[in-house]
């Protein structure tokens, strides 16, 4: 299984684009993907960005990260 994760494309160019995750920065290349634009959202996956989402998509993916990496934390599997 793949898992790809949220960023939010901060600026663009010559195919690549440096995008924010969490406050970290990250190259990614934009090959897969078209129109892409500072401020829209991309998955990212091993460096590469698969396809554009909504804010809203992707401010609840990372609502579910967080939540999962708490449950992780505290061990009890609640």
């Amino acid at each position: 299984m793949c898992l790809s994760i949220p960023g939010k494309v901060i600026s663009v160019e010559d195919g690549k684009a440096i995008v924010s995750v969490g406050g970290t920065e990250y190259e990614t290349s934009l090959q897969l993907v078209e129109d892409v634009h500072v401020g829209d959202y991309l998955l990212i996956h091993t460096g590469f960005a698969l396809e554009k989402i909504s804010e809203e998509e992707a401010e609840e993916t990372l609502r579910l990260f967080n939540a999962l990496e708490d449950m992780n934390e505290r061990g009890d599997g609640e």
